[in-house]
C-alpha cells in the first residue's frame, strides 16, 4: 500500500497513521538473534550459578525459606488462588487476544507464530526441567528434585508475550508493562507460596525472551503495513512513561537486592539474615521481569519506527 503524504489519515488495520509514515521495511535479523541469544545464555548461567553451586542453592533457597516468615493466613490464601486459577486464565487471555487477532484483524500469520512460540517456551521449560538440567546435592538442605524454570511463570509470561506481538503497534509499550507486570506478579507468587525459587522464575523469563525474539522478527515481516507506527509519544498506549515506569521499578529493586545482600555480606554485613534473602529475591525476580519486558518493548518499537518503504 502506497501512502501519500496529504495531511490527511487513513485506517490502516487497527490503526490510524498520518500519511507521512511510511510502511515498514523488513527489520534486520540481528538484533533479535543477539537478543534470543543473550537471553539463552542467561538461562544457562542462571542455571550453572543458582543450581550448580553451594553458594547459589544457598541463596536461592534461603530466599524461599524465608518466604514463611512474612507471608501466610490472607495473602498465602489469596496466592494459593490466583495460582490455581493462572492456567485457565493465561491461556484464556492468550487465546482470545490470538484469535482477535487472527478473526477480526486477519492477521493469521502473525497470530500463529505467536502462539507457536508461546507454545515452544513452554514446552522447553518443561524438557529443560525434567531432562536436561539436574540439581546436586551441595550440602544445602533442600528439595532435590529439579525445579528451574517455573512452568507457572513460564505460562504466563508466554501468554502476555504473545498478546504482545499480536498487538496493534502503537499500543505495544502498554502492552508490554501490562504483561511485564503480570508476568512478575505470577513470579512472586510462586516464590511467596513457596512453590518456586527466585532463580527458578529468573530463568522462566529467560527461556520465554529465547522464543519470542525471533517470533517478533518474524511477526513484524508478516504486515509490513500495520507494523509501522509513530514512536514513542505518539499515542496514549505508547507513551514513554510505559518505559519508564519499568524502567524505575527494576532501578528500585537492584537498589534493595544491593542493600539486603550489603546487609549479610561475609565482610560487611552487620545482621543475621531473617527476610534478607528473600527480599533480595523478590527483586531478582522484578529486575529480571521488566527487563525482559522492557527490552522487548524498545527492540520491537525501534524496529518498526522510521523504516522508509
Amino acid at each position: 500500500m502506497t501512502i501519500r503524504d496529504t495531511g490527511h489519515h487513513v485506517p490502516h488495520g487497527d490503526r490510524t497513521e498520518p500519511r507521512g509514515t511510511a510502511p515498514l521495511r523488513a527489520a534486520p535479523l540481528g538484533p533479535f538473534v543477539v537478543a534470543s541469544l543473550l537471553a539463552l545464555a542467561g538461562v544457562f548461567g542462571t542455571y550453572l550459578f543458582f543450581v550448580r553451586t553451594t553458594t547459589g542453592q544457598y541463596i536461592d533457597e534461603s530466599a524461599l525459606v524465608e518466604a514463611t516468615q512474612l507471608y501466610g493466613g490472607r495473602a498465602a490464601r489469596a496466592g494459593l488462588r490466583f495460582l490455581d486459577d493462572l492456567p485457565a486464565l493465561s491461556v484464556g487471555v492468550g487465546f482470545l487476544a490470538l484469535g482477535y487477532a487472527a478473526l477480526v484483524r486477519r492477521r493469521w500469520l502473525a497470530s500463529l507464530v505467536a502462539l507457536a512460540a508461546a507454545v515452544g517456551a513452554n514446552l522447553a521449560t518443561q524438557v529443560l526441567k525434567a531432562d536436561v538440567f539436574t540439581r546436586p546435592f551441595r550440602g544445602i538442605e533442600t528439595i532435590t528434585e529439579n525445579s528451574l524454570p517455573s512452568g507457572h511463570t513460564t505460562l504466563a509470561a508466554s501468554a502476555a508475550a504473545a498478546v504482545f506481538l499480536v498487538a496493534s503497534p502503537r499500543w505495544r509499550p502498554l502492552v508490554a508493562f501490562a504483561g511485564g507486570t503480570y508476568a512478575v506478579g505470577t513470579g512472586a507468587a510462586t516464590l511467596v507460596n513457596q512453590w518456586h525459587r527466585p532463580a527458578d522464575i529468573v530463568a522462566a523469563f529467560l527461556v520465554v525472551a529465547v522464543f519470542m525474539a525471533p517470533a517478533a522478527w518474524i511477526v513484524l515481516r508478516t504486515g509490513p503495513e500495520w507494523n509501522s507506527w509513530g514512536g514513542f509519544g505518539s499515542h496514549v498506549g505508547s507513551l514513554r512513561l510505559w518505559i519508564v515506569l519499568p524502567t524505575l521499578a527494576g532501578l528500585v529493586a537492584a537498589a534493595v537486592a544491593v542493600v539486603e545482600l550489603v546487609r549479610i555480606a561475609p565482610v560487611l554485613g552487620q545482621e543475621t539474615s531473617t527476610t534478607n534473602y528473600f527480599w533480595a529475591g523478590l527483586a531478582f525476580i522484578m529486575i529480571s521481569g521488566y527487563l525482559v519486558s522492557t527490552a522487548a518493548s524498545w527492540l520491537v518499537g525501534s524496529a518498526t519506527k522510521g523504516h522508509p518503504a
